[in-house]
């Protein structure tokens, strides 16, 4: 085996001798952009993934005033970056308390995960969702269930009562039954499993929403606005079906239109999700929003 080894490092010095690489160096190099890959698909998936693009424009912008002798621009933006690396922790800190929780309890393949694979359950959830808000359109019981996508909502789970269980449309009904004690919050789906009831969303900033909307379809437009998901709304008062996504709201939608727009949303992102696995590294931090198409309200 050693043998081996000797003779490729010496085929490839022989015929590139401008790379002279050894075989630890070309390991050391997978190993670091496998680590850079990963965080940076980790970031893409939160709202820190903003603050990371901004680190970059930051670090291109201390070197152009470098390469262009700009003294005081260099030396104000070295006393940022002196004092920046206290306020990343800050700004990182769910992230990398996430990080070392994950190392410590022993999950070393959880580690760099960009998420189970869900699929069949995500499946589960929408046709069971769908099942439970025909239901509840019928009897006129207010309703609302955010998906969530790339951005984590674990700010707004905190709000409620955590859970961790597949859904289905006898367990959605019972907690939206208007004498449950989690039915004016939100439930909040993520990879097709119910991690958290009674959640309180951020209302809508629009003032031009229109009168007859009550507190769920603000609440559910607004967490769309701040977020990529996808939120269902059912109306206490009419039974009306709607759904919000990307700050606009489709309404009176039949139970097999909600059905395609959920399909349409979620499943279609697990399959960009697998794609988007194989991007380039820039790729990940320029692949941010999508324009939705929906009615404005």
């Amino acid at each position: 085996m050693t043998e081996i080894i000797h003779t490729l490092q010496m085929f490839l010095q022989s015929n590139f001798p401008l790379l002279q690489l050894q075989l630890t160096d070309v390991l050391d190099i997978a190993i670091l952009s496998f680590v850079i890959y990963k965080l940076l698909w980790m970031l893409r998936k939160t709202s820190s993934g903003r603050l990371m693009w901004g680190v970059l424009i930051l670090m291109m912008v201390m070197a152009l005033s470098s390469f262009l002798k700009l003294t005081a621009t260099s030396w104000l933006l070295d006393k940022v970056v002196y004092w920046g690396i206290v306020v990343l922790v800050v700004l990182f800190q769910p992230e990398i308390r996430r990080f070392l929780e994950r190392m410590g309890s022993g999950r070393l393949g959880l580690v760099f995960a960009s998420g189970r694979e869900a699929g069949q359950e995500v499946e589960t959830a929408i046709s069971q969702t769908t099942e439970a808000y025909a239901d509840l359109s019928r009897d006129k019981v207010g309703a609302l269930m955010v998906f969530e996508r790339q951005n984590l909502l674990d700010d707004e789970i905190k709000t409620g009562t955590a859970l961790d269980c597949s859904v289905s449309s006898e367990l959605l009904k019972n907690i939206f039954w208007n004498k449950a004690p989690l039915h004016d919050g939100a439930v909040i789906v993520r990879e097709g499993r119910i991690v958290g009831a009674g959640c309180m969303l951020p209302l809508s900033s629009n003032v031009n929403l229109s009168r007859d909307l009550g507190m769920r379809h603000r609440a559910g437009i607004g967490m769309s606005e701040h977020s990529d998901a996808v939120v269902v709304i059912v109306s206490e008062e009419t039974g009306s079906i709607s759904a919000a996504v990307g700050g606009m709201l489709k309404r009176h939608l039949a139970p097999e239109t909600l059905e395609r727009l959920l399909r349409n949303e979620l499943l279609n992102d697990k399959q960009e999700e697998k794609k988007g696995g194989q991007l380039p590294l820039v790729g990940l931090l320029l692949g941010g929003s999508r324009k939705e198409e929906g009615e404005q309200p």
